[in-house]
């Protein structure tokens, strides 16, 4: 079912290994293509665009793009109670975790009368999306709104994909559990809009016919999608900034004798079932466990509830279970790698976890399984995939902040230094620099 991949003995420096780990293929740029004149149709056209490509690719014409108020109240009012305890909880341990994040602006003096500080300023307005597709994600929403919120963001837009409502109908507006978790979040401002399509009405804003505005541009995107969502934030950042171009979700288990083979294959098809492309991977130095492990998928994969989503994620190129000479050996390959999630399973997990370099978030232990940072760790699980997690970071309160330098010197600070601003300027080219203070310092 899953496929091995044999590693013992072979080279490990990073090119090799990079070359040699299960990676899913995606091209984006190729689906750059595809989405650019649908983002120049919204662009040109605002609301009328946005609705008729929601009806081409969603299958239904809202009413309207904006999800009404009261809609978000009801569904709230109908949502399971074990549901709605659930995303209180996940509530409020995200808060609890990203509230720890917020950074503190702090003052250097550089030089008697000579400071610099770095203010930390929250963006002005954020648009995030919750994907639709194969799965409901109000834990998604979570995720994306409480750090927004935590960072100080003034202006929070949420955009989801028309979804079937609670009996299975279709009414134009996003799935119920989705507008209650936005009304449990104090988010008003939903749209019933999913795809590349949403992020275009984000970077450009959206204007009805008669010229109203129904929906303001925003400066930052965050949030997963498939990889038309992907490209459209490729083929728009510089518009607006964005968190990450997230791929298909990715789990990888670094794992020892002391691991149970249970525990690895119900995490494994866990991930699996998110999408047929999820990679799934399973680092090991023990053949014993390899062999129980891919016996224990084989017995549960077609026994699970998305069997055929399941089993072609575990056959997949982008997954395998790779045998290692070591643990040492296989810290290098799970750094390659670099997942999305990273599970530690081996003896003194916690240290092994430490030497770890590269994944958007790691679970370590028998008790931290991925499914638990899904929804209720107090963790972000808005993760770089694609093997991101080597220069980027998970969705955050940082995400939302800027840095902004505060530059502050009397006239005897500036002088002090003047002599070096000289030089460099000289050493540059650039003599108006240099005139740039000397003008302000007469000779003494």
């Amino acid at each position: 079912m899953i496929r091995r991949l044999d590693l013992r003995g072979a080279p490990l420096g990073a090119r090799a290994l990079r070359k040699a780990v299960p990676r899913a293929e995606l091209d984006v740029e190729q689906a750059v293509e595809r989405v650019r004149p649908l983002c120049d149709d919204v662009r040109e056209r605002g609301v009328p665009a946005l609705l008729d490509l929601t009806e081409k690719f969603d299958g239904i014409r809202p009413e309207a793009l904006r999800v009404p108020v009261e809609a978000l109240h009801e569904a709230l009012r109908g949502l399971d109670p074990a549901v709605r305890s659930a995303l209180e909880e996940s509530i409020r341990r995200a808060r609890l975790v990203h509230r720890d994040q917020r950074r503190r602006d702090t003052t250097t003096q550089v030089a008697p009368g000579g400071t610099v500080t770095e203010r930390w300023i929250p963006v002005e307005r954020v648009g995030l999306y919750v994907p639709g597709g194969l799965a409901v994600y109000p834990s998604s929403v979570v995720m994306n709104v409480v750090p927004a919120q935590e960072a100080g963001v003034a202006s929070i837009a949420v955009a989801s994909p028309p979804g079937p409502d609670l009996g299975g109908g279709r009414t134009g507006l996003p799935h119920p559990t989705i507008m209650a978790a936005c009304a449990l979040l104090g988010v008003e401002e939903l749209y019933s809009v999913g795809g590349a399509q949403a992020i275009a009405m984000f970077a450009h804003g959206a204007d009805d016919e008669d010229g109203s505005t129904v929906c303001e541009p925003v400066d930052l995107v965050t949030g997963p999608g498939n990889i038309y969502v992907a490209a459209a934030k490729r083929l728009l950042r510089g518009i607006i900034g964005i968190d990450s171009e997230a791929g298909p979700t990715e789990i990888a288990i670094l794992a020892d004798s002391s691991a149970d083979p249970h525990h690895l294959a119900a995490d494994m098809i866990s991930q699996a079932e998110h999408d047929p492309l999820a990679g799934i991977v399973l680092v090991t130095d023990c053949v014993d466990l390899a062999d129980r492990t891919a016996a224990e998928l084989g017995l549960r994969a077609p026994q699970a509830h998305h069997a055929e989503r399941v089993e072609t994620s575990l056959r997949g190129a982008q997954s395998a279970i790779v045998l290692v000479d070591d643990i040492d050996a296989g810290l290098k390959v799970v750094d390659a790698f670099a997942a999305e999630h990273l599970e530690v399973h081996t003896r003194d997990a916690a240290t092994i976890a430490a030497r770890v370099r590269n994944a958007g978030a790691v679970f370590v232990g028998p008790w931290s399984p991925v499914s638990l940072g899904d929804y209720c760790a107090g963790s972000n699980h808005v993760l770089p995939t694609g093997g991101c997690a080597r220069h980027s970071s998970g969705l955050s309160v940082q995400t939302f902040l800027r840095g902004v330098h505060v530059v502050v010197y009397d006239e005897q600070a500036l002088r002090e230094v003047s002599e070096h601003v000289y030089a460099l300027a000289r050493a540059e080219g650039l003599p108006a620099h240099a005139q740039a203070v000397r003008s302000r310092l007469p000779a003494p």
